[in-house]
């Protein structure tokens, strides 16, 4: 089992990977769910190498809806984040109706022309349907899902994650996510 946690410094990555962690998912704001991190902080835990680094691409809090300025944007971050060392990018874009927007190809095919990992994060779980969307992220070309089914935990969302896991797994990889342990100056979110 691989196992990825959600952080906001390069304190964050050592204990990671003290703790036998794969993967992170390196985020600033995490108080706001998590914005794109800045240059510096993606290629000081990257240059590390003590775990992956995939880096949040969210360029503003309140929700998961962008326009076309928005979706220039984080091709920026993610070309940004590839140079700065990360081997991966989470992302989603939902429309006003919470499905899968269409502006995910664009991320993805440029992501993936830089040779990074995608994932889609857990805007996942406010989709209106979650079964034509997981489809649609299949079709779109991303390498993982980040849920806790809809529900505020994955242990709650079991049931539906394991269905997503028998039906999708071997098209998607299913990663079960949620939680938040914090500490003075500290923040954690367990994936």
């Amino acid at each position: 089992m691989n196992i990825e946690i959600c952080i906001n410094s390069l304190e964050g990555a050592i204990i990671a990977q003290k703790y036998g962690a794969k993967r992170v998912e390196l985020c600033s704001a995490l108080s706001v769910g998590g914005l794109t991190p800045s240059y510096g902080l993606i290629k000081q835990c990257a240059q590390k190498k003590i775990v992956d680094v995939h880096v949040i691409i969210r360029p503003k809090e309140g929700g998961f809806v962008y326009n076309f300025n928005d979706i220039e944007l984080m091709k920026i971050d993610i070309l940004e984040a590839k140079r700065a060392g990360a081997i991966g990018v989470v992302f989603g874009v939902l429309t006003v109706d919470n499905t899968v927007s269409n502006y995910n190809a664009i991320l993805v095919e440029f992501a993936k022309s830089l040779n990074l990992e995608v994932t889609f994060h857990r805007a996942f779980d406010f989709l209106t349907d979650y079964k034509s969307g997981i489809e649609k992220l299949i079709e779109i070309g991303f390498d993982r899902v980040l849920t806790s089914s809809t529900k505020p935990t994955a242990i709650e969302g079991i049931e539906v994650i394991t269905s997503l896991q028998r039906f999708f797994g071997d098209k998607i990889q299913i990663m079960a996510g949620s939680g938040k342990w914090c500490e003075p100056k500290k923040c954690f979110a367990i994936s």
